[in-house]
Order: structure tokens, then C-alpha cells, then sequence
């Protein structure tokens, strides 16, 4: 029993159920609702639930987030959609952070080495909500990865999950309304959400490359023998000569 509960033990285990959790989405490929929609004869609300379960167990397995947006908006409208998809994005979050908690962050805390990851461990540690909005709002760090390494650090589960609930809804709503206005690419619906979707990963991209140095803590300036201790001579009372 104290090897089950052992850190290594707990990861190892984490890392069998995402590839578990992986197989099964190479199998049953969750991404076909793109082109065969949502099975019919089921009632709205009941459609948007199970919409948003697969959602968050998707999510939690890395399937791209994009891909089921777009088959929200596809499969339910703009509104519907968008509710199904903020739903299972706050599910999938809640599913990755706490796998991560539970079973990786005991064995992977001690393994956070290098200034950059100190310094991002740092952020998500002291500024849970603050920098977790501003991960959710400017796409670029995969939604998974994001999840898991929040899960790592000592982010608290309300900041993180009410940042999440927030940060998402404007990429979430651009994507889910293309997904929507799919069959007519040339409406203006479609155009804006298109354009969002590249304005936003542009500004993402602008504003990673300006603020890369706050990440880093600051250097110790100076030649490298400054870094060296330097020790005063040793005087001994042997004699050197007459």
C-alpha cells in the first residue's frame, strides 16, 4: 500500500491514464463530430451536458481544444454552443488540475529546475488568478500543458478555475461562432471570428516576445570571476629564509 501512495508511483500511474486517456481518443475519434454532428433525437439541454462531459475528458486527453470549439459551434449554434464548450473547457481544466495535483505534483515539484521554470512555478505560485488569465486569454501554451503545470505549482483550485471560467470565453466564443457560420465562410460572422482568432494569436505572440524578460529573474551582472568566492591567502608561520 506505501508504494501505491509513493510520489513516482502516483506519477507513473498519471502518466499510464493519459496514455489510456490518448488511445481511446486515437480510437473512438471524438473529433468526427466536425462532419456527422451530434446523434440525433436527443433533447437540447441533454445534448449540451453530454456535449460538455466528452468535452472536459477530451480536453484532459490533449485533443485541441480549436477542433471541439469548432464542432460546438457546429453541432449546437453560437449560443448552445458556447455554453457546451465554456462548460467542458472548465471541466477539462478541473480534470487535468486535479490528476496533476493528486498524482504528479509531489514527484515533480523537486524536479523544477532552470530560471525560467522557477520563474514560471513563481508567477502561478504568488499570482494564481493573474496569471492564469492571462494564459487563458492569450493563446499559445497548449490547454493541457497549461493545466498540468498549474497543477504542479501551488496555484489554489479557485483562482485557477475562475480564471479559466473567464479567460476563455473570447477565444472560446470566436471559435465556437466560426464553427457555426462553417457553410457560409463568406458572412460577416464568420470573417470576424476569423479575424479575432488571428488577431488574437498575433497579440499572444507580440505580447510573449515583449514581456519574456519578466520571467526571468534578474542576472548578476559582472565578469565570471566576480562569481567565484575568492579566499584571502593562507599565512602560515613557516619561515622563507633568514
Amino acid at each position: 500500500m506505501s508504494l501505491l501512495l509513493a510520489p513516482w508511483a502516483r506519477l507513473s500511474l498519471l502518466v499510464v491514464l493519459l496514455v489510456a486517456a490518448g488511445v481511446c481518443v486515437l480510437l473512438y475519434e471524438p473529433q468526427r463530430l466536425l462532419s456527422e454532428g451530434w446523434p440525433p433525437g436527443l433533447p437540447m439541454g441533454t445534448a449540451v451536458v453530454l456535449f460538455a462531459a466528452v468535452y472536459g475528458v477530451c480536453t484532459a486527453a490533449f485533443v485541441p481544444r480549436p477542433l471541439l470549439n469548432l464542432a460546438a459551434g457546429a453541432v449546437f449554434g453560437s449560443q448552445a454552443g458556447l455554453v457546451a464548450a465554456v462548460a467542458g473547457t472548465v471541466l477539462g481544466a478541473g480534470i487535468s488540475f486535479g490528476l496533476g495535483r493528486v498524482l504528479g505534483q509531489e514527484a515533480l515539484r523537486p524536479l523544477l529546475r532552470g530560471r525560467w521554470i522557477q520563474a514560471a512555478d513563481g508567477q502561478l505560485s504568488r499570482h494564481g488568478f493573474r496569471s492564469m488569465l492571462a494564459v487563458r486569454i492569450f493563446p499559445g501554451v497548449p490547454f493541457a500543458v497549461a493545466n498540468y503545470c498549474a497543477a504542479v505549482s501551488r496555484c489554489g483550485w479557485l483562482p485557477f478555475l475562475l480564471a479559466t471560467a473567464v479567460g476563455v470565453v473570447p477565444n472560446t466564443a470566436a471559435y465556437v461562432i466560426a464553427g457555426a457560420n462553417a457553410s457560409s465562410p463568406g458572412s460577416p460572422a464568420f470573417l470576424v471570428s476569423f479575424g479575432f482568432i488571428v488577431v488574437s494569436v498575433a497579440g499572444a505572440g507580440a505580447v510573449a516576445w515583449r514581456k519574456r524578460h519578466r520571467l526571468a529573474p534578474p542576472r548578476i551582472h559582472g565578469a565570471a570571476y566576480e562569481l567565484t568566492p575568492q579566499h584571502p591567502p593562507v599565512v602560515t608561520a613557516t619561515p622563507h629564509g633568514p
